[in-house]
């Protein structure tokens, strides 16, 4: 005889200890819902956890002013009075040879 041990009772009358086969024994609708809850749960965790990452990265972004990209100056253009009058105040500080 082996030493395997079955589900019969050994010689003292308690139950051996084999591990007991879980696909053969229907699994009941409140187990089934502690193993969604726990992994709902776990999924939850994980997305508030990258939520709040991703919010520091946003505030990070916002604070070191890269969030909107580059802002380039809106550049004055001149008028033509303003073109005239700004020559001629270089030709009179000799800035121009003319």
């Amino acid at each position: 005889m082996t030493n395997e041990q079955t589900n019969a009772t050994d010689t003292q009358g308690k139950e051996a200890d084999t591990p007991e086969k879980t696909s053969d024994r229907p699994i009941s609708p409140t187990d089934e819902f502690i193993k969604a809850k726990a992994e709902f749960k776990e999924e939850n965790d994980r997305r508030e956890k990258i939520i709040s990452e991703e919010k520091k990265l946003q505030a990070d972004a916002m604070l070191g002013g890269t969030s909107g990209g580059r802002v380039e100056p809106v550049a004055k253009e001149e008028t033509p009075k303003e073109y005239r009058e700004r020559i001629e105040k270089e030709i009179n500080e000799g800035l121009h040879g003319d």
